[in-house]
């Protein structure tokens, strides 16, 4: 989506916003209702007034003086009323919109590929889900309705001053046009100042999420002075975007009030100077309508003071709209047409010349063909960088291929629908993430099926149930966000049982043990036999004891199979890429 930047206003996106509005079409219609006669009430007030001075009050005469201050109490309930349920539906109506939109948000992120996510500042998304669609909320609660009420009272207001005197209206007007010109440059320059001060809410999120989540690092490495630094620049740019919108207000605001006064001056100015023109007997113009015409005087500049207002709010409830919407427009998605459900995969895996890169022109993975027969347990082994984790990313569809085929259970993986397919597959990775919840939750991710004592009986068979009963509340230990609260080889060990109980068809070892003490790992070797018996399991190798209990060893150089066997059978090739790693690594780890 084109930005809107320098635009005043962009009526396809409002257009595009308003559709959000139509489930709640008669709460739209009653808030509008509203503002058309809160409008009509607002002239109701002046003209009592009127009334009181030209007939009650200067003449003296009493008579029904009663009545028309009971007019005006009326008036003023209704009036209250009006903007009671105006101001409560049109918050109401906000509310609802933003919700079902961040709604929208969440579900369509949730369906990128990674290769969004890696590109993308997780601090501006962030903003993009809340503070942008909160800001969203505020044009319905205090820019649209609003400046449409305003509108109309000042409609109404003008048709009244002419239909009471079109002289003194004539001196109202005298100042609009410079009001109105005065407006608009306000509202195209604080459509600009505004773009720049989401621009730089964001920037702002972005470096203290990141900062605030990898502070370990920043202490570590004595950084605490150089991210201040770096921070109060940030802090800085973002003042100075707020500053620059409260210049335009301080010189717009004062100039409109300038014009409201001078105004009022020239009405009573003109209205003594006509009463003393006029002959002795008669008056040109009532005392009640001079007062009459400085109050309607005042509805009418008020509105167009809070329209200015309201219009920035407009403008920037909808840059933040401009903002999410681009997200919502963004193409990112994995294919999901399959029409093949993964109830229970046998787990045949069959890779046939895949190419795959990450950036364009840059393979990381080239014209890979190998093959994983159900049950197997095959390792991969590589420098860093060969392309290993990249296989079990294309295997779980987080990523597409530029070419070839990847085939589970002899059918395309394209032709599985995606959610059954990676129900079927569970994946352990080298850095696990815990959420800020239970271990309970973090295991079985919310799923009804899995019940607790499912999760206690797969503890128990795998052996991680006497570490997770020494924890405070045992299953029901928050482990705070990201798990901080656990060691690195706790949380893998949660990782594996989060696993286990998914019944997965396809398991996927990422370098599950390369991080842990020697405790840690031989639980979670023990573990990792039984969760891998009797189901296709594909292990990201590090330690040695995974290769050796491998059926098959895949061995992959820069996005290249360089070698397939056994581990006694690749030891005998002379001059062996394998037999090699193995003497330079591995051997050092069965000495050590």
């Amino acid at each position: 989506m084109a930005s809107t930047t320098g635009n005043a206003f962009n009526m396809s996106l409002f257009r595009r916003l308003l559709s959000y509005t139509k489930p709640y079409k008669l709460t739209f219609y009653f808030v509008a209702l509203s503002a058309i006669l809160i409008a009509v009430v607002a002239i109701g007030m002046p003209y009592l007034i009127k009334v009181s001075i030209d007939e009650h009050i200067i003449p003296r005469q009493f008579d029904g003086f009663t009545t028309v201050i009971g007019m005006m109490t009326a008036v003023l309930i209704i009036d209250v009323l009006l903007q009671l349920s105006f101001i409560y539906y049109a918050n109401w109506l906000g509310q609802q919109v933003i919700r079902d939109l961040r709604v929208k948000l969440f579900t369509h992120m949730m369906g990128f590929k990674m290769q969004y996510f890696d590109k993308s500042a997780v601090g501006k998304l962030v903003t993009r889900a809340v503070s942008d669609i909160e800001t969203i909320a505020s044009i319905f609660s205090q820019g649209l309705f609003v400046i449409i009420s305003d509108l109309l009272k000042m409609v109404v207001v003008l048709g009244f001053m002419a239909y009471s005197s079109w002289k003194l209206t004539l001196i109202a007007l005298i100042v609009m046009p410079f009001i109105l010109y005065a407006t608009r440059v306000f509202q195209k320059a604080m459509k600009v100042a505004f773009e720049e001060v989401r621009t730089q809410v964001s920037n702002l999120n972005s470096f203290v999420q990141e900062r605030v989540t990898g502070m370990k690092i920043v202490q570590i490495f004595n950084r605490e002075k150089v991210e201040y630094e770096q921070f109060k620049e940030i802090n800085d740019k973002h003042r100075n975007a707020w500053v620059k919108t409260v210049w335009y207000n301080s010189i717009f605001f004062p100039i409109a009030e300038m014009a409201s006064s001078i105004t009022i001056g020239l009405i009573v100015y003109i209205g003594v100077v006509m009463n003393l023109g006029a002959e002795a007997t008669t008056m040109a113009v009532e005392i009640g309508t001079i007062v009459m015409f400085i109050d309607l005087s005042q509805k009418l500049f008020r509105p167009l003071r809070q329209i200015a207002d309201k219009f920035n709010t407009l403008q920037m409830g909808m840059v933040a709209a401009n903002r999410v919407f681009a997200i919502l427009d963004t193409e990112s998605q994995i294919e999901d047409q399959g029409d093949l459900v993964a109830a229970h995969l046998k787990g045949d895996i069959e890779f046939k010349n895949v190419d795959f890169s990450y950036v364009d022109n840059e393979l990381v993975l080239k014209n890979l063909s190998f093959k994983v027969a159900s049950g197997e347990t095959v390792a991969i082994v590589g420098a860093t960088g060969a392309g290993k984790s990249t296989i079990i990313n294309l295997l779980s569809r987080f990523y597409e291929i530029n070419s070839g085929e990847i085939l589970i259970d002899s059918a395309s993986a394209k032709a599985y629908q995606l959610s059954s397919l990676r129900s079927q597959i569970a994946v352990v990775l080298q850095d696990v993430f815990l959420f800020a919840d239970t271990i309970l939750n973090n295991i079985t991710l919310q799923n009804p099926d899995i019940t607790e004592d499912d999760v206690i009986k797969a503890a128990q068979k795998i052996g991680v149930h006497d570490f997770i009963m020494t924890l405070p509340n045992g299953y029901h230990y928050n482990v705070k966000e990201r798990g901080v609260m656990l060691s690195s080889g706790q949380r893998q060990l949660i990782a594996f049982l989060r696993a286990y109980v998914s019944n997965p068809s396809i398991l996927i070892l990422d370098e599950a043990t390369s991080s842990v003490d020697a405790y840690s790992e031989q639980l979670i070797q023990d573990a990792t036999d039984i969760i891998t018996k009797g189901r296709t399991s594909i292990v990201i190798a590090h330690r040695l004891a995974t290769i050796k209990k491998a059926d098959k060893i895949i061995v992959m150089d820069a996005g290249e199979i360089v070698e397939i066997g056994s581990h006694s059978e690749l030891l005998q090739k002379e001059n062996g890429y394998y037999k090699n790693l193995y003497e330079v690594q591995f051997l050092q780890q069965e000495v050590a």
